[in-house]
């Protein structure tokens, strides 16, 4: 084990594997609210997509990756507001959306509750820290 302090500051980019980019896009931008940064083609023959999503102001990002070793689906991340009950009541609103029917709670844990994509990837939405102070 190495002695020295890692270089890594942040955490910039989280990952999912998608069925298909496109929807994918459309749903973290048109449902969610996410905001597209980039989507650029890339590799030997430019033949694939290198697409990203994230909410409006953060620094960290979603990567959209169609299968390259597996499947679509099963990943995990967590986001964070300050409004755990707004935001769960406007997805909620939104026809065609997977979330769970109610936030929860559980002893030392945060309000949260979860959305799932079309392709079956979890998104967390946990109460911000601020808030729990």
């Amino acid at each position: 084990m190495s002695d020295s302090p890692t270089t890594i500051k942040n955490l910039g980019v989280a990952m999912f594997t998608i069925s298909n980019q496109d929807d994918a896009i459309a749903f973290y931008t048109d449902r969610l609210g996410f905001e597209l940064r980039s989507d650029d083609a890339f590799g030997e023959n430019g033949d694939m997509r290198w697409v990203e999503v994230a909410p409006p102001g953060s620094n960290a990002r979603l990567a959209l990756n169609e299968p390259m070793n597996d499947e679509p689906g099963g990943s995990m991340i967590g986001v964070e507001t300050e409004d755990v009950l707004g935001e769960h009541a406007r997805l909620k609103a939104i026809d065609g959306i997977d979330v769970d029917p109610e936030p929860m709670q559980s002893p030392g844990a945060p309000l949260m509750f979860m959305v799932r994509d079309p392709d079956g990837n979890t998104i967390v939405v946990v109460e911000s820290p601020d808030v729990r102070d």
